[in-house]
């Protein structure tokens, strides 16, 4: 091909892609919405503190994302929950690094709200007409705090169905609608499948619903009242240069947007998400925590015990959450600049000072206590077995043992399992029968060596069921094994 040729189709191709361009634009209006989104004017310019909001949104696509991956393959009742975790964490491919990505994004989205709000007060751009805007914020930062309420319970583990027992029970603290709300959460007074269910329901479509609502919300009113601008601009009548959103603040916002995906990416795959044993509700000796982001609550708890819990519960929250809702009737000056608003920011400051001392003191109690902190060693312990051992369905009604395929191994040794019409006597799914016994979890009672000696050379117990000797290679015996030691 020509120079000359090379051009021309270069040039067809661009013609065609604006003629497309052009007939979406006189239906969308999309050429006038991207030039008011690109030329909208920042007071004073671009800074790198208007990036968390912008950071927000990203890491919610990414949670949107990795969740709805997550949600092909998890089962919502309590006897295939962890199962279905289990079987993604160990055996789906890139699955323990999705579900990585987004627990992490979790926390990265409890600090990215942190540093907004914190920017946003300090910048005083909740000021001039701007009180719904707030109320609109604070909104979503305790609807992003139920998402990850909600969404610590569905791996049905001990830890978070002991944490979350924890936090439903301290719901119950409630007067008059306590009780109620407990109840309603769980599905009745204990938790199960129908708590999952909830928890799932409200995790996958009321919260993202009403979130999605009150982001567009906030989007509006934002564009409506414009950017603040910094805090030493008067908001009436700025006097510093303004700047275009685009580039300089766009590009800002996709560098940080893209430190904020290679953290999750790097986090998720040099430190991934553990899965702890299946949720045992008669345990008495597991110890609950939270996570960090809950873990001040949990100690400020620890100091309302019996009759005064109602004040702790209900009463100090609820007054330290309408100050904070009231935070622009309450600063209600033009004066933006923290250095001349210090009641205001003091007002501001303590609560979150408070709230890093609990959970400060929180972590030093479990280490001063030994008896506390030989447990959480216990239990991280067994997290981290678990998390080694290989992935092995169970068998029951309820169990997803026919539907999660096997690993190749044990599917070989299944198929050899059914070759040797061991199903006759033990069972299709070695389950048991009136001829021999249930081999269902003889992986827990007889070493791999013991297993395959057996089957080998039966012992005279055996020979008298008229158990026959294996005839076969050491491939199909060590694969038979293998088919054994997953039925648990």
């Amino acid at each position: 091909m020509s120079k000359t040729e090379f051009q021309c189709n270069a040039q067809t191709e661009r013609m065609g892609a604006r003629r497309l361009y052009d007939w979406v634009d006189q239906r969308t209006g999309a050429r006038s919405l991207l030039r008011h989104i690109l030329d909208e004017r920042i007071p004073g310019g671009a800074r790198w503190a208007y990036v968390f909001g912008s950071g927000l949104v990203c890491a919610l696509f990414i949670q949107a994302i990795t969740g709805v991956a997550l949600a092909l393959y998890y089962v919502p009742a309590a006897g295939t929950a962890h199962e279905t975790v289990a079987y993604l964490t160990k055996q789906v491919w890139s699955g323990s690094f999705i579900r990585g990505v987004h627990a992490y994004g979790s926390h990265f989205i409890v600090l990215l709200l942190f540093a907004h709000v914190i920017q946003t007060f300090f910048y005083g751009a909740f000021k001039n007409r701007r009180e719904i805007l707030w109320l609109s914020g604070v909104c979503l930062f305790l609807l992003m705090l139920g998402m990850a309420f909600t969404g610590y319970l569905l791996p049905w583990d001990q830890r978070s169905y002991f944490a979350t027992m924890v936090g439903t029970n301290v719901i119950a603290e409630v007067p008059g609608a306590g009780p109620l709300l407990k109840r309603l959460l769980r599905g009745g007074e204990e938790m199960g499948t129908l708590t999952l269910s909830r928890f799932y329901t409200l995790h996958i479509l009321v919260l993202p619903g009403l979130i999605l609502s009150l982001i567009a919300l906030h989007v509006c009113l934002f564009r409506r009242a414009g950017p603040a601008g910094t805090p030493e601009d008067d908001l009436m009548k700025p006097r510093r240069p303004s700047q275009p959103f685009y580039p300089r603040q766009l590009l800002m916002d996709a560098g940080f947007a893209l430190a904020l995906v290679l953290g999750l990416v790097g986090l998720a795959h040099f430190l991934p998400i553990t899965l702890g044993p299946e949720a045992n509700p008669a345990s008495t000796d597991y110890i609950p925590r939270p996570e960090w982001y809950f873990l001040p609550m949990f100690q400020w708890l620890k100091y309302w015990q019996g009759p005064r819990a109602v004040i702790g519960i209900v009463i100090v929250p609820s007054l330290v959450l309408i100050l904070f809702a009231s935070v622009p009737f309450l600063d209600r000056r033009y004066e933006r600049r923290a250095r001349k608003r210090l009641l205001s920011v003091a007002g501001f400051v303590l609560p979150l000072a408070v709230l890093a001392l609990l959970g400060a003191l929180s972590y030093r109690d479990d280490r001063v206590d030994p008896r506390v902190r030989l447990q959480l060693e216990h239990q991280k312990d067994e997290e981290e077995r678990y998390m080694k051992q290989p992935f092995a369905p169970a068998l029951g009604a309820t169990s997803l043992a026919n539907t999660v395929p096997p690993s190749p191994e044990v599917a070989a040794g299944r198929k050899v399992f059914l070759a040797h019409q061991c199903n006759f006597c033990h069972g299709d799914n070695a389950t048991g029968t009136a001829a021999a016994p249930r081999l269902v979890g003889i992986g827990e009672q007889l070493s791999t060596e013991q297993l395959m000696g057996l089957i080998r050379k039966p012992n005279a117990r055996m020979t008298a069921g008229k158990m026959p000797a294996f005839v076969g290679s050491d491939d199909d015996l060590h694969a038979v094994v293998t088919y054994l030691l997953s039925l648990r």
